[in-house]
């Protein structure tokens, strides 16, 4: 179900900002309100908000927009000067002067996280398969979680066999696939979402029911431990071990 915002059109109450955001509540009213972009509000977090109170590069969001007017911080390889920009899972943030790159990744305190990458994992990034359909010419349209379209090679050239909520390790910024990842039993997957936020292990089965987003699916991780969670709320990140930095 879709939360409702009542706000400004420039603005959030920090009372009704996601729970997940690393900001104080009761400090002063207002906060920054993500601009549209790749990701819905309640599951990203705005630039400015991630260079500020996150990975401590300003004192203030004045000085955080001017790290950002200055083309210090690129997303997926792409330079963002907007503080309202939307950062969701599975971006990569480089932090140009210093060399640094982060990935954004399930949390279970945090629901979202920042963790550090080398740079020669910086080029790949894991996206959930969101929606697929057929484009003029006979050719496949995939739609990755953080809304880039992706085509597919015509059926019997060679093309994947990729449905929906499997995942794609693609290249960024140019967005050659280089591997996919289904959704089935026996995989690694990480929780996105949910109560289970953050857990990461190897899907032992899927209770299928009328809507496939609402299955069942129970995970194990080398703990012994289980979660079940919605299908939708699965990220398949590997087979044997997770193809990119989770945590």
């Amino acid at each position: 179900m879709t939360r409702k915002i009542r706000s400004s059109l420039r603005h959030l109450r920090r009372s009704i900002a996601p729970p997940f955001w690393p900001i104080s509540r009761k400090e002063h009213a207002w906060t920054v309100k993500p601009s549209p972009g790749p990701h819905p509000l309640f599951k990203s977090i705005p630039l400015g908000i991630v260079v500020r109170d996150i990975l401590g590069y300003a004192t203030s969001m004045r000085e955080a927009r001017r790290i950002l007017n200055e083309r210090k911080i690129s997303i997926d390889g792409r330079v963002i000067t907007d503080y309202k920009f939307p950062v969701g899972l599975m971006d990569i943030i480089h932090v140009i002067p210093e060399g640094k790159f982060y990935r954004v990744v399930p949390d279970a305190i945090k629901k979202l996280k920042l963790v550090e990458i080398p740079q020669e994992e910086a080029g790949y990034k894991l996206l959930k398969v969101i929606r697929k359909q057929s484009v003029r010419g006979g050719s496949i349209q995939l739609t990755l979680h953080d809304g880039r379209n992706i085509l597919l090679p015509k059926p019997g050239e060679g093309g994947l066999n990729v449905r929906t909520f499997d995942s794609l390790l693609i290249t960024i910024p140019k967005q050659s696939i280089v591997q996919h990842v289904p959704l089935r039993e026996g995989v690694l997957a990480a929780v996105t979402d949910g109560r289970h936020v953050g857990f990461v292990g190897r899907i032992e089965s899927i209770q299928q029911v009328f809507k496939r987003k609402d299955a069942l699916v129970v995970l194990k991780n080398d703990q012994g431990e289980t979660a079940r969670t919605k299908l939708e709320y699965i990220l398949p990140v590997g087979t044997e071990k997770p193809l990119v930095t989770i945590g």
